[in-house]
């Protein structure tokens, strides 16, 4: 179907949904965080440390693989490797692809950590949160777009209502975090030929949801995906951070899309 939300205007286009925060980006590639290291003081005195690895919310499997590269001080790309052969739990739908279920906590790194023990502790921990229901998978990759796209944590639950409701009238979601998961970064900019790439993450040409997670959600984008409020919404734009407006009505989604424009263009 084609994107009855796109604007008339040249360069950019007013966003079915937008969140007012970034990652930072170079070019258009999301620049990897480096790895969180938190020190642990233990029993055995001042000088007895050991580190912890910070998986925040959303982030992606190649930023958790790079971070587990750097707690461990491996060389690029190990993680990543290791995969295959870490034996992960995961649903059978995900395949060998962890994307969604690397969940994001604070673990512990010490001496006999490896690539794949940091993996598994993750993977086993989401299994522990979100549970082995028959639709996790879904609710996963449907709490993956929640946690990418709602500016506040309040806002998840609409958020998870708007994918509910779009997905019931057959609608396409018109997610940009799905088009900057398939281009590998993270903007507030998509164009018009942003939304006709052909890929099987363009929301904007293909109905239902992408075939994979897109991050890696946290337990409240979870619990907002099983339990969303009541409502009829369609559409929402992020208009100013903290400022998020929900709407069934496409004129009233365009002037909330303007107004995210006037303060885009004015520096807010």
């Amino acid at each position: 179907m084609k994107n009855e939300s796109l604007p008339k205007r040249p360069k950019r286009k007013p966003r079915l949904t937008r969140r007012g925060r970034l990652l930072l980006v170079v070019g258009s590639t999301v620049v990897v965080a480096a790895a969180v290291l938190v020190p642990v003081l233990l029993f055995g005195g001042d000088e007895a440390r050991a580190q912890s690895l910070l998986v925040p919310e959303g982030w992606r499997a190649p930023q958790v693989y790079a971070a587990v590269d750097k707690a461990l001080e491996a060389a690029s790309g190990t993680t990543e490797k290791a995969v295959a052969k870490a034996r992960l739990r995961l649903p059978g739908e995900a395949g060998a692809n962890p994307e969604g279920f690397l969940f994001p906590a604070t673990y512990p790194v010490d001496e006999k950590s490896t690539p794949a023990s940091l993996l598994s502790f993750m993977v086993n921990t989401a299994d522990k949160k979100f549970g082995t229901a028959p639709t996790v998978y879904r609710t996963v990759t449907i709490a993956s777009i929640v946690q990418a796209e709602a500016d506040t944590p309040e806002d998840m639950g609409k958020v998870a209502r708007v994918v509910d409701n779009r997905l019931l009238r057959g609608m396409p979601l018109q997610m940009d975090s799905t088009l900057n998961y398939a281009l590998n970064r993270s903007t507030l900019d998509t164009t018009h030929e942003d939304t006709r790439i052909n890929h099987p993450y363009n929301t904007y040409e293909r109905t239902g949801l992408p075939p994979t997670p897109i991050g890696n959600p946290g337990q409240q984008a979870m619990d907002a995906v099983r339990n969303p409020p009541p409502g009829n919404w369609l559409y929402f734009v992020t208009v100013a951070p903290g400022d998020t407006r929900f709407t069934d009505n496409y004129a009233e989604q365009q002037r909330n899309v303007r107004e995210f424009n006037r303060n885009r263009s004015g520096g807010a």
